[in-house]
């Protein structure tokens, strides 16, 4: 078993704990032989070399841990091919996904992006377009862990809630729960749009020209989800004409943002450069997922959470 990322000594003794029996091996992926995860039944985390090597004919790999909440990124069609099994952290960014989430529309909502440039500037100027979160409505586009908890906390602000997913039953913190095909009808019922959707062939390019045109006028629109859903150019030509109020924006069709890009000139426009799930607790919350997993995985032969299923590639 090969544990990645650089875990404290207080997670690697559970992890040993977990599995006395078996050969561990902790660091990280440039310290390590290649030839290692050749022969690593279960490995905590991913690099280039798992793919190389790992899924390489005649491995011994049968599961993999992964520390993000998406898999988009993953080589699916090995992992299927090589019988690997996946599995994702979500459940484990909810917390610091939703705080992001928040802080983005409380900026916008009490002109913090105007009062941070006035602060640099030495100048005190009370103009600004000062609105609130109360009373208005929330959609927040994918209803998963992290969608929940985003509106669990509109609810605290006192906002109304409308889900979409790919079912219509009830959902906690959630006043209407919507199917996708009623996609543009909570669009056109929103003030503030969350799209929390993981990449899939069904979410790539969702939010295009279209799309953006069915937002109330002024609306806030925030992607945390993933950046192939939204067309960029329809995203900046919403926020220049004025259709938009503002837009705060983690994630990106192409990563790194370039630097000449538009986006990084609007004042409407908050970035963070895919952070949303950053925290100093994020070691801890996955470790936890993952000795989860791995007693399931020592007792049946198959990990308890977060399954991939490889045709759904979520």
């Amino acid at each position: 078993m090969i544990c990645l990322h650089g875990l404290a000594p207080e997670q690697e003794a559970g992890i040993r704990a977990a599995a006395p029996d078996w050969h561990l091996i902790f660091g990280r992926p440039k310290d390590l032989d290649p030839a290692e995860f050749r022969d690593a039944e279960v490995i905590f985390g991913w690099c280039d070399a798992v793919e190389e090597t790992g899924l390489a004919a005649g491995s011994k790999l049968r599961w993999i841990q992964l520390w993000s909440s998406g898999a988009d990124y993953m080589p699916f069609g090995k992992l299927k091919e090589g019988e690997v099994m996946l599995t994702t952290a979500s459940g484990v960014h909810p917390v610091p996904m939703a705080e992001t989430v928040f802080a983005m529309l409380l900026a916008f909502t009490r002109e913090l992006p105007r009062a941070i440039r006035n602060q640099t500037r030495r100048h005190w100027d009370k103009a600004g377009r000062f609105t609130e979160l109360n009373g208005r409505t929330m959609a927040v586009i994918g209803l998963g862990s992290i969608g929940t908890e985003i509106a669990r906390l509109a609810q605290a602000f006192g906002m109304r809630v409308i889900g979409v997913r790919r079912t219509a039953r009830p959902a906690e913190h959630v006043d209407a729960v919507l199917t996708p095909d009623k996609l543009d009808e909570a669009l056109a019922a929103s003030d503030v749009i969350v799209n929390v959707l993981p990449k899939t062939t069904e979410t790539d390019g969702l939010f295009d020209e279209a799309r953006f045109a069915a937002m109330k006028q002024g609306a806030f629109f925030v992607n945390i989800g993933r950046g192939a859903s939204v067309r960029t150019d329809a995203l900046v030509q919403a926020l220049t004409n004025g259709h938009l109020a503002g837009a705060g924006l983690d994630v990106f069709e192409t990563e790194p943002l370039p630097e000449d890009h538009p986006l990084w000139s609007l004042d409407n426009v908050i970035i963070t450069p895919h952070t949303g799930g950053n925290t100093d607790r994020l070691k801890e919350r996955v470790t936890a997922l993952f000795l989860e997993n791995l007693a399931a995985y020592l007792e049946t032969g198959s990990p308890a959470r977060n399954l991939v299923d490889y045709d759904r590639q979520y």
